[in-house]
This record gives C-alpha cells, sequence and structure tokens, in this order.
C-alpha cells in the first residue's frame, strides 16, 4: 500500500505539473520558438526570413499581418513587428547572418513601416549584411536603396515617395505608382489584393532565389508600372528613377500628427 501511495503521488505531480504548462502557453510557447530559433542559428542553416513592419499606432497597418499569413502559408518565415522596433529587428538579422544563416532576407513595410524598411536596408549595408527584397507600401518619403539591396518594389501612391538608386546600387529597382487608382489610399494600399501578390509574387522569387539574388541581380532601374496623371514636377520624378540618379538623404513629407490630421496615418 505504502508503495502503490507513493506511486500514485509521482503520477499526481507530473499530471499538475503538465495541466501548468498548457495553461502558460504564452510564456512558454516562445520560449520554445526561441530555442528552435537559436539551434537554426547556431547549426549555421540558412533559410528565408520575411520581416514585415506596420506603420504608425500599431493599427492602420493589418495588411501586414495578412501578407505575412500568405507568405507563412507557403511555407517561408515570416514575422511581423512595429516600425518602433527597427533598430532590434536589424540587431537580429546581423546576429543570425554573422551566425552563418545567409537568409536570403526580406523586408517588407506599410507608411511608418516602408521607411523604417528602407532605412533598416541601409543599417544592414553598414554591416556587411545583404538584403535580397525591399518593399516598402506608400512609405512617406523618398529614400536611396543601398548597394547591398538586389530589388526594391516600391508600391506608392504618392508622386514625392519614389525610391531612387543610392551610391553603388546595382539592383532592380521599380516604383509601382498606385495613385490612378482612386479604389486606393494610404489606410488601403497595404490591403490591396492586387498589390498583395505583386508583393507575394516577388517574396516567393526572392525566396526560392529566382530573383533578386544579392550580388547576381542586374542593373534595372523602372519607372511607374501602372498609368498616372502627369503633375506638375513629372520631370523631376522621372529624372529621380533613371539609372545613375543621384541618390537623396531621406525624407519625410510631413511629421506623424501632421500626416494623421491630413488623413494619413504612418
Amino acid at each position: 500500500m505504502a508503495i502503490r501511495a507513493i506511486i500514485t503521488a509521482r503520477a499526481l505531480r507530473r499530471l499538475f505539473a503538465g495541466a501548468s504548462l498548457l495553461a502558460l502557453p504564452g510564456l512558454i510557447m516562445p520560449a520554445l520558438a526561441q530555442g528552435a530559433k537559436t539551434a537554426s542559428t547556431e547549426t549555421g542553416a540558412s533559410h528565408p526570413h520575411v520581416y514585415l513592419m506596420r506603420g504608425l499606432l500599431n493599427v492602420f497597418s493589418l495588411g501586414m499581418d495578412q501578407l505575412a499569413a500568405q507568405i507563412q502559408s507557403r511555407g517561408i518565415d515570416a514575422s511581423v513587428y512595429n516600425h518602433s522596433v527597427a533598430d532590434s529587428v536589424v540587431s537580429r538579422i546581423t546576429q543570425e547572418y554573422r551566425a552563418g544563416d545567409r537568409g536570403p532576407y526580406i523586408l517588407i513595410g506599410h507608411s511608418l513601416g516602408a521607411d523604417a524598411v528602407m532605412t533598416m536596408a541601409q543599417q544592414l549595408n553598414l554591416q556587411g549584411v545583404p538584403v535580397a527584397l525591399v518593399v516598402p507600401f506608400d512609405g512617406t518619403g523618398s529614400y536611396a536603396a543601398p548597394s547591398n539591396v538586389a530589388c526594391v518594389v516600391n508600391l506608392t501612391q504618392r508622386k514625392y515617395a519614389y525610391m531612387v538608386p543610392g551610391a553603388g546600387f546595382h539592383g532592380r529597382l521599380s516604383n509601382v505608382d498606385v495613385s490612378s487608382d482612386t479604389s486606393i489610399d494610404h489606410f488601403t494600399i497595404d490591403k490591396s489584393p492586387r498589390l498583395q501578390a505583386t508583393a507575394l509574387n516577388s517574396v516567393v522569387q526572392a525566396a526560392h532565389g529566382q530573383s533578386c539574388r544579392p550580388g547576381v541581380t542586374g542593373p534595372v532601374v523602372a519607372g511607374p508600372k501602372e498609368p498616372a496623371t502627369p503633375k506638375l514636377g513629372s520631370a523631376s520624378k522621372s529624372a529621380s528613377t533613371t539609372k545613375g540618379a543621384s541618390p537623396i538623404a531621406p525624407t519625410r513629407n510631413a511629421s506623424p500628427a501632421v500626416e494623421l490630421r491630413h488623413g494619413y496615418a504612418g
């Protein structure tokens, strides 16, 4: 009887311990995921990583979550962050790369998150980390694509937010201007099924090495892929999308507070 009581007590302790683990998935699962991530990095295993950055207040860019789910359904690792933690994401990518994970690395963002992915690419360039693809959705300003980036697909409905080649950039740069589409504005551009499909197709091709390979992709700089109504200043706009154009410093048209008052949210 004493032996049976001891065995029963041990079984109960194990049962309660198991129940405690199941009751705390928010604490346990992240640790397990981090452990798996560390193990992958330590072995030097390389696989595609997609980092998606939301914009202002973390509520106006839920199209990034939709796109992440589509990317994950293709078997590609995708994580969503707020633009405010961009520096931390850059540090993580740099750590993974130096540990032997060669990616490819892909950056996607909306509004202030679009600004963030361009500056993240510039920071990664300083760290010597190649970036396969950058996809900004309606950033708030024009940025220079650095030399470590193989492809930039800029989806915008703002005439002043075209991306340009930076010093040493030899990749492919495309400014897709959708300002003529009245169904798309700053709040809906990241949720547009058509533009999400464009981004997804680019991600899948880059992830499988079919395009946008750092150090291999040839120089192609394209202008708008969609018709847009000509406006004043179009000549300077065309010059900014021509191969060899002078890189310009990152600029922002207005502060997030000003943009929100005028109907935009970063």
